[in-house]
Protein backbone atom coordinates (compact mmCIF):
# COMPACT_ATOMS: atom_id res chain seq x y z
CA UNK A 1 0.00 0.00 0.00
CA UNK A 2 1.57 3.31 -0.67
CA UNK A 3 1.77 5.24 2.08
CA UNK A 4 2.52 8.63 0.09
CA UNK A 5 -0.13 10.47 1.02
CA UNK A 6 0.19 9.47 5.23
CA UNK A 7 3.70 10.34 5.06
CA UNK A 8 2.77 13.76 3.77
CA UNK A 9 0.24 14.24 5.92
CA UNK A 10 2.76 13.76 8.97
CA UNK A 11 5.30 16.33 7.40
CA UNK A 12 2.52 18.98 7.15
CA UNK A 13 1.24 18.21 10.88
CA UNK A 14 4.16 17.66 12.58
CA UNK A 15 2.43 15.40 15.48
CA UNK A 16 3.78 14.67 18.80
CA UNK A 17 5.85 11.55 18.79
CA UNK A 18 5.31 8.82 21.37
CA UNK A 19 7.92 6.39 22.12
CA UNK A 20 6.87 2.49 24.05
CA UNK A 21 9.40 0.12 25.25
CA UNK A 22 9.59 -3.71 24.78
CA UNK A 23 6.43 -5.71 25.22
CA UNK A 24 4.82 -2.44 26.45
CA UNK A 25 1.18 -2.28 24.97
CA UNK A 26 -0.07 0.90 22.91
CA UNK A 27 -3.38 0.13 22.61
CA UNK A 28 -5.18 -2.38 25.18
CA UNK A 29 -8.57 -3.85 23.77
CA UNK A 30 -11.94 -2.50 25.28
CA UNK A 31 -9.80 0.22 26.99
CA UNK A 32 -11.19 3.79 26.03
CA UNK A 33 -8.84 6.13 24.04
CA UNK A 34 -8.66 9.24 21.75
CA UNK A 35 -5.91 9.11 19.85
CA UNK A 36 -4.98 7.57 16.51
CA UNK A 37 -1.89 6.23 15.97
CA UNK A 38 1.20 5.99 13.35
CA UNK A 39 3.86 3.86 13.30
CA UNK A 40 7.12 5.94 12.96
CA UNK A 41 9.58 2.75 13.98
CA UNK A 42 10.15 -0.33 15.20
CA UNK A 43 8.04 -3.69 14.99
CA UNK A 44 4.35 -3.97 16.61
CA UNK A 45 1.66 -7.01 16.77
CA UNK A 46 -1.48 -6.54 16.62
CA UNK A 47 -4.11 -8.94 18.72
CA UNK A 48 -7.04 -9.88 20.08
CA UNK A 49 -8.68 -11.15 22.88
CA UNK A 50 -11.47 -14.62 23.13
CA UNK A 51 -14.52 -14.82 25.45
CA UNK A 52 -12.46 -17.47 27.18
CA UNK A 53 -9.34 -15.77 27.84
CA UNK A 54 -7.08 -16.82 24.78
CA UNK A 55 -5.12 -14.10 22.76
CA UNK A 56 -5.36 -14.58 18.99
CA UNK A 57 -2.66 -12.65 16.77
CA UNK A 58 -3.78 -10.65 13.88
CA UNK A 59 -0.55 -9.52 12.14
CA UNK A 60 3.23 -8.14 13.15
CA UNK A 61 3.33 -4.42 11.71
CA UNK A 62 6.86 -2.81 10.38
CA UNK A 63 6.07 -0.35 7.93
CA UNK A 64 4.87 3.13 8.48
CA UNK A 65 1.21 3.13 8.62
CA UNK A 66 -1.69 3.49 10.79
CA UNK A 67 -1.83 1.19 13.43
CA UNK A 68 -5.33 1.77 15.03
CA UNK A 69 -8.89 1.40 13.02
CA UNK A 70 -10.57 4.66 12.83
CA UNK A 71 -14.14 3.52 13.54
CA UNK A 72 -15.84 7.06 15.22
CA UNK A 73 -14.64 10.12 13.57
CA UNK A 74 -17.54 11.87 16.33
CA UNK A 75 -16.62 10.31 19.54
CA UNK A 76 -14.20 11.72 22.00
CA UNK A 77 -13.21 8.75 23.48
CA UNK A 78 -13.70 5.00 21.80
CA UNK A 79 -13.16 1.45 22.86
CA UNK A 80 -9.82 0.15 21.30
CA UNK A 81 -11.20 -2.80 19.22
CA UNK A 82 -7.66 -4.79 19.95
CA UNK A 83 -4.57 -4.92 21.23
CA UNK A 84 -0.97 -3.19 19.81
CA UNK A 85 2.05 -4.44 21.68
CA UNK A 86 5.49 -3.43 21.12
CA UNK A 87 7.64 -6.09 19.86
CA UNK A 88 11.28 -4.76 19.57
CA UNK A 89 13.33 -3.44 21.56
CA UNK A 90 11.43 0.27 21.54
CA UNK A 91 9.28 1.80 19.08
CA UNK A 92 7.33 5.33 18.10
CA UNK A 93 4.82 6.84 17.15
CA UNK A 94 2.63 9.84 15.67
CA UNK A 95 -0.07 10.40 18.12
CA UNK A 96 -2.94 12.57 16.80
CA UNK A 97 -6.46 13.29 18.62
CA UNK A 98 -9.38 10.76 16.65
CA UNK A 99 -11.69 13.56 16.19
CA UNK A 100 -8.96 15.98 14.74
CA UNK A 101 -7.73 13.10 12.82
CA UNK A 102 -11.04 12.73 11.14
CA UNK A 103 -11.33 16.15 10.36
CA UNK A 104 -8.39 16.35 8.57
CA UNK A 105 -9.59 13.10 6.61
CA UNK A 106 -12.80 14.55 5.59
CA UNK A 107 -11.54 18.07 4.34
CA UNK A 108 -9.04 16.07 1.78
CA UNK A 109 -10.19 13.86 -1.35
CA UNK A 110 -6.86 12.59 -1.06
CA UNK A 111 -6.86 11.68 2.13
CA UNK A 112 -10.39 10.17 2.03
CA UNK A 113 -9.67 7.55 -0.73
CA UNK A 114 -6.11 6.87 1.29
CA UNK A 115 -8.25 6.17 4.53
CA UNK A 116 -10.72 3.58 2.00
CA UNK A 117 -7.78 2.04 0.64
CA UNK A 118 -6.60 1.66 4.70
CA UNK A 119 -9.54 -0.57 5.02
CA UNK A 120 -10.26 -2.06 1.87
CA UNK A 121 -6.43 -3.45 2.78
CA UNK A 122 -7.05 -4.92 5.78
CA UNK A 123 -10.08 -6.35 4.94
CA UNK A 124 -8.74 -8.42 2.17
CA UNK A 125 -6.15 -9.30 4.69
CA UNK A 126 -8.59 -10.76 7.14
CA UNK A 127 -10.33 -12.73 4.39
CA UNK A 128 -6.80 -14.09 3.17
CA UNK A 129 -5.75 -14.74 6.90
CA UNK A 130 -9.54 -16.71 7.78
CA UNK A 131 -9.21 -18.65 4.42
CA UNK A 132 -5.39 -19.98 5.52
CA UNK A 133 -7.06 -20.43 8.85
CA UNK A 134 -9.75 -22.82 7.55
CA UNK A 135 -8.22 -24.43 4.45
CA UNK A 136 -4.58 -25.40 5.85
CA UNK A 137 -5.01 -27.36 8.86
CA UNK A 138 -2.39 -27.18 11.26
CA UNK A 139 0.53 -27.80 9.32
CA UNK A 140 -0.43 -25.81 6.93
CA UNK A 141 -1.45 -22.72 9.25
CA UNK A 142 2.05 -22.88 10.46
CA UNK A 143 3.65 -23.24 7.03
CA UNK A 144 1.75 -19.81 6.03
CA UNK A 145 2.81 -18.09 9.38
CA UNK A 146 6.86 -19.02 8.17
CA UNK A 147 6.20 -17.58 4.48
CA UNK A 148 4.56 -14.61 6.08
CA UNK A 149 7.21 -14.22 8.26
CA UNK A 150 9.92 -14.49 5.94
CA UNK A 151 8.10 -11.99 4.04
CA UNK A 152 8.48 -9.64 6.68
CA UNK A 153 11.75 -10.48 8.34
CA UNK A 154 13.38 -12.68 5.35
CA UNK A 155 17.40 -12.34 4.58
CA UNK A 156 19.02 -14.14 2.34
CA UNK A 157 21.84 -16.16 4.07
CA UNK A 158 24.36 -19.03 2.69
CA UNK A 159 22.57 -21.36 5.68
CA UNK A 160 19.12 -20.46 3.54
CA UNK A 161 16.26 -18.01 4.12
CA UNK A 162 16.90 -16.80 7.55
CA UNK A 163 13.66 -14.91 9.75
CA UNK A 164 15.63 -12.32 11.04
CA UNK A 165 13.12 -11.91 13.72
CA UNK A 166 13.31 -13.56 17.24
CA UNK A 167 9.42 -15.53 17.52
CA UNK A 168 8.20 -18.15 20.30
CA UNK A 169 6.17 -21.57 19.53
CA UNK A 170 3.86 -20.18 21.79
CA UNK A 171 3.33 -16.90 19.19
CA UNK A 172 3.19 -18.73 16.26
CA UNK A 173 0.65 -20.95 18.06
CA UNK A 174 -1.44 -17.66 18.85
CA UNK A 175 -1.10 -16.55 15.00
CA UNK A 176 -2.20 -20.17 13.52
CA UNK A 177 -4.83 -20.62 16.33
CA UNK A 178 -3.32 -23.54 17.90
CA UNK A 179 -3.77 -24.38 21.45
CA UNK A 180 -0.67 -25.07 22.92
CA UNK A 181 3.42 -24.25 22.15
CA UNK A 182 3.93 -27.58 22.10
CA UNK A 183 1.58 -28.81 18.96
CA UNK A 184 3.96 -26.15 17.03
CA UNK A 185 7.24 -27.59 18.45
CA UNK A 186 6.08 -30.85 16.97
CA UNK A 187 5.25 -29.43 13.93
CA UNK A 188 8.43 -27.52 13.78
CA UNK A 189 10.42 -30.83 14.38
CA UNK A 190 8.54 -32.60 11.79
CA UNK A 191 9.47 -29.85 9.54
CA UNK A 192 12.87 -30.26 10.06
CA UNK A 193 13.11 -33.77 9.89
CA UNK A 194 11.36 -32.96 6.18
CA UNK A 195 14.29 -30.89 5.43
CA UNK A 196 12.29 -27.36 5.30
CA UNK A 197 13.56 -25.74 7.98
CA UNK A 198 16.16 -25.52 10.81
CA UNK A 199 17.24 -23.24 13.90
CA UNK A 200 20.05 -21.85 14.49
CA UNK A 201 20.58 -19.12 17.75
CA UNK A 202 16.86 -18.39 18.09
CA UNK A 203 16.52 -18.05 14.58
CA UNK A 204 14.37 -20.21 11.97
CA UNK A 205 15.67 -21.11 8.36
CA UNK A 206 13.77 -21.93 5.52
CA UNK A 207 16.09 -24.03 3.75
CA UNK A 208 13.33 -25.87 1.07
CA UNK A 209 10.80 -22.90 0.15
CA UNK A 210 9.22 -25.19 -2.54
CA UNK A 211 8.34 -28.38 0.14
CA UNK A 212 7.18 -24.90 2.39
CA UNK A 213 4.82 -23.93 0.04
CA UNK A 214 3.74 -27.18 -1.24
CA UNK A 215 1.89 -27.23 2.04
CA UNK A 216 0.40 -24.06 1.90
CA UNK A 217 -2.73 -23.54 -0.20
CA UNK A 218 -2.80 -19.76 -1.41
Amino acid sequence: MDNRVLKEYVKKKRPPIVQKGYHKYLTFEGVEDCYAYILKSGVVKASVISNDGREFNLRYITDFEIVSILRDEYSQFIDSPYNIRVESETAEFYRINRVEFWKDVNESSEFQRYVKDFYRYRLLYVMKKMQQMLLNGKLGAVCTQLYDLYDLFGVRTPDGLMIDFQVTNEEIAKFCGISTASSVSRILKQLKNNGIITIKDHRIFITNMELLEDNIIF
